[in-house]
């Protein structure tokens, strides 16, 4: 095997893209990476890192340009980590992400399911309803931005074109405050600073925005009382200011402490016709317009006729479950989060669905539960984190013997895996459906129907 060496330039014909979005040619028979190439570019490449059997390499020249290939419309394309296909076609990028649900599928859950055309979305632009910004300081300066690709180091984007324009000038209203009145950026080396992040959440339709400034610590926030006024003078559309206290030295955004300090404790969005309230620990899909079309596709894989009970698992703020909360005799939903659950139970109530009930545990616990109580969903529908769910959940689950389990997830990899394990355990995939919730980044969200052998 003739591997190239570091910083050897190669001739290389790009052929495929990886889930994470980076181009893949072949040197010698040797798989090479080298990100914002497209299918059908051939450049000279660097190689940077030697690996036992496939190299990293990043473009040096571009020799000829794929068709699919365009300029990139962002400053810092390439420099922050947020997005990964700008350099082409949004056409190409779901032939891409349609491609990468496939080949999980097949190659990890060694499922060959029918899959339907991938779902785009109508706006590539200004679509998400959530950002979290890092805060630091660089060169003595505290900056807000995001982080570059597989780094913690920040980059100052500006106006990030998959944001709300007023994110952008709420986030240099904020730092403005910030620097004026020294306030100190968070370093994780030493794990000193107060300020860590700012969190900001726009309800698509009600257009109300959240505020959640992420703290070391709440006995040291007296500084922010004065801009907690100041925002909502400035920003009328700003309806919550909180802090959130996170004092450990992690990578976890958020720590488990809110405090309100301005308006209410949350906002209130509409989706799929029912009013949904969210806080700030809560989850909620970013992008509301496509979280629409993807309930659709759930509800539609889910067969509902009215007369069943329907388990809605990591259910967050309910949203799913509550969508078709009409089509179904009982909901049941399931979240770990406290907050969450009772904006779910608030959410229910403010639609007038008498009919649900939400249970707050781990998934495993509350199948466990309902196992117990001897309640046999006819309908499972599943939405976990990108980690999946645990192998004793997905026991629990087919052991409540559901005659049909929705999985939706935003990780194609281990949706694949998990229902990998259903069909062991006596379930078949019979369809997916990829659908388009984070346009210009590598991210998919898929949903998959499966039935009983």
């Amino acid at each position: 095997m003739n591997m190239p060496q570091k910083n050897e330039i190669i001739d290389l014909k790009i052929t495929g893209i990886t889930n994470e979005g980076n181009g893949v040619g072949r040197y010698n028979n040797i798989a090479v990476f080298v990100p914002f190439t497209a299918v059908g570019d051939v450049i000279k490449c660097r190689i940077v890192k030697v690996r036992k059997s496939f190299c990293y390499g990043i473009v040096s020249e571009i020799v000829s340009c794929s068709p699919a290939r365009q300029e990139p419309d962002c400053s810092v394309y390439g420099k922050c980590g947020g997005c990964v296909f700008r350099h082409f076609t949004y056409e190409e990028e779901l032939r891409v992400k349609e491609q990468s649900v496939k080949d999980s599928f097949l190659r990890i859950g060694g499922l060959d399911i029918d899959t339907e055309p991938m779902l785009g979305s109508e706006d590539t632009e200004r679509y998400r309803n959530k950002a979290q910004f890092p805060v630091s300081e660089i060169d003595g300066r505290a900056v807000c931005g995001f982080y570059s690709r597989r780094s913690h180091r920040i980059v100052e984007c500006g106006d990030c074109k998959l944001q709300p324009e007023i994110f952008h000038k709420i986030t240099s209203f904020i730092m403005e405050y910030v620097r004026k009145n020294n306030i100190s950026a968070y370093d994780e080396n030493s794990g000193r600073g107060l300020l860590r992040h700012i969190c900001l959440r726009r309800a698509e339709h009600t257009h109300e925005i959240s505020v959640c400034l992420v703290v070391t610590a709440f006995d040291k926030c007296d500084v922010f009382m004065p801009l907690a006024k100041l925002l909502p003078k400035s920003f009328s559309d700003i309806k919550s200011v909180v802090l959130n206290e996170n004092p450990r030295n992690t990578n976890v955004i958020m720590g488990n402490k809110v405090k309100t300090i301005f308006g209410a404790d949350g906002i209130t969005d509409i989706l799929c016709g029912k009013k949904i309230r969210i806080s700030p620990l809560s989850f909620y899909q970013v992008n509301t317009d496509q979280a629409e079309r993807l309930y659709a596709i759930a509800a539609e894989y889910a067969g509902l006729s009215g007369g069943e009970l329907l388990l809605d698992m990591y259910c967050g703020v309910g949203t799913i479950g509550i969508s078709m909360s009409d089509r179904v005799k009982k909901l049941i939903g399931v979240e770990i989060i406290p907050d969450a659950v009772e904006n779910a139970r608030r959410n229910a109530a403010a639609n007038g669905i008498e009919n649900a009930e939400f249970i707050c545990a781990d998934a495993e616990k509350a199948a466990a539960i309902l196992l117990e109580r001897t309640e046999r969903p006819d309908v499972i529908i599943a939405d976990p984190s990108r980690k999946g769910c645990s192998a004793k959940t997905l026991e629990y689950m087919a052991a409540m013997s559901p005659d049909r389990i929705v999985m939706i997830s935003c990780n194609p990899a281990t949706a694949a895996r998990d229902c990998a394990i259903l069909e062991k355990l006596g379930y078949i995939a019979q369809k997916c459906r990829a659908v388009d919730m984070f346009p210009r980044s590598s991210h998919v969200e898929c949903v998959v129907l499966m039935t009983k052998k």
